[in-house]
């Protein structure tokens, strides 16, 4: 019979006996952190309360361990008849599977310092080189043909000196003595063994006795270096080019970061944008209004001839078909949508204001000649009655 002073499992973590795995796991989680022995140092209920913990967590979440304990109770897990022994029930616990169980849940104790999951002593990975971002000013043309442009990027490189091994020409860096290579050190504790970061290599699991005079040991030097880079047409502001390994370069062989490109479309004159579309505004003669023409409007093509019909009312717009920027990523072009402005003239001559004084007195007689004027006096006549 277990001893009485025994308190069952799943009380231990709060939990109903039909609790599933991952509210087992979450409970685990929530408890183990408020009662970690590295939050109350020298409290001895606290470390003794986590051991509690830690014991319901490796029986409970072990499916069989779990079963024995749910059909025999601690005797299940106590070396007893139907036992699988080894945690529970007065057994010792050498903490010798605390780090597999932090390995899943305590990842951020164990291993974030060192870049790895799980507590074993492994010399650290390789770091990927981080990524860079920068910015260039194209104009409108350039957005709608595309252009070749070179930047200036500063960035770490690896050092041409020592090829990005830190030490002398001639020399090696050598094995760390203090972490024997494994880029951390373990010590005990309390019941259980915690890694550490090296300090003598910090982390890195070699030191250098002799570092190299041109980048003092750190493998890598700040070097300004200029790109060519593409501009896809159809491009717009805010949107960004990813250019892959022309980042900062990476530590122990690994990879190096990115180089993002943030892109600003420079203000038109002329032109404007929506997406594809591009937009303009032309500014045409009261006579050119109402007899109709034919103009030339620029594009970012060249010039074209655009019609005007007669009785063409101000902020009317025309389309002009495929004269846009190019769609990114699909294809064929926008349009352009040309907004004509009817402009009333500011100064008029004797000879002008006699002619528009006689066409005035004409279109009083002709009530067909201004259908928006005689539609607006209609509707605000009762107005005035």
């Amino acid at each position: 019979m277990a001893p009485q002073s025994k308190r069952d499992y799943y009380e231990v973590l709060g939990l109903a006996k039909n609790a599933s795995g991952e509210e087992i796991k979450k409970a685990y989680r929530k408890l183990a952190v408020q009662h970690h022995p590295d939050k109350n140092p020298g409290d001895a209920s606290a470390e003794a309360k986590f051991k509690e913990l830690s014991e319901a967590y490796e029986v409970l979440s072990d499916e069989k361990k779990r079963q024995a304990y749910n059909q025999f109770g601690h005797a299940g897990v106590n070396g007893g008849p139907g036992g699988f022994g080894g945690f529970g029930g007065g057994g010792d616990f050498d903490g010798s599977s605390i780090n597999d169980i932090f390995g899943d849940i305590f990842g951020d104790l164990f291993g974030a310092a060192t870049g790895q999951r799980g507590g074993g002593a492994r010399r650290r990975r390789g770091r990927p080189g981080a990524d860079l971002e920068t910015s260039v000013d194209i104009s409108f043309e350039d957005a709608y043909r595309g252009a070749e442009k070179v930047i200036s990027v500063s960035r770490r490189v690896n050092c041409d000196t020592c090829s990005g091994n830190g030490a002398k020409p001639g020399t090696e860096p050598e094995t760390c003595k203090q972490c024997q290579g494994r880029g951390e050190v373990t010590f005990q504790q309390g019941f259980f063994a915690v890694s550490r970061p090296c300090t003598t290599c910090q982390g890195t699991g070699r030191v250098i006795p002799s570092p190299c005079a041109n980048c003092r040991g750190a493998g890598k030097i700040k070097k300004t270096s200029q790109l060519s880079i593409t501009i896809p047409a159809g491009v717009d502001s805010g949107q960004r080019l990813k250019l892959s390994g022309e980042g900062e370069a990476g530590e122990g062989g690994a990879h190096s970061g990115d180089l993002y490109v943030h892109i600003r479309v420079l203000e038109h004159d002329f032109f404007h944008r929506d997406g594809a579309e591009v937009l303009c505004d032309i500014p045409i003669s009261f006579s050119q209004a109402a007899l109709g023409t034919e103009i030339e409007v620029p594009t970012l093509d060249g010039r074209v001839k655009m019609k005007i019909p007669a009785g063409t009312q101000s902020q009317k717009i025309f389309r002009l078909k495929n004269k846009g920027l190019p769609k990114l990523g699909s294809y064929g072009n926008g349009d352009q949508l040309c907004r004509v402005i009817v402009e009333v003239p500011s100064k008029l001559s004797k000879e002008q204001v006699e002619v528009l004084k006689r066409f005035e007195d004409l279109s009083k007689a002709d009530t067909q000649s201004h259908p928006m004027q005689k539609k607006f006096f209609e509707k605000v006549k009762h107005w005035f009655e």
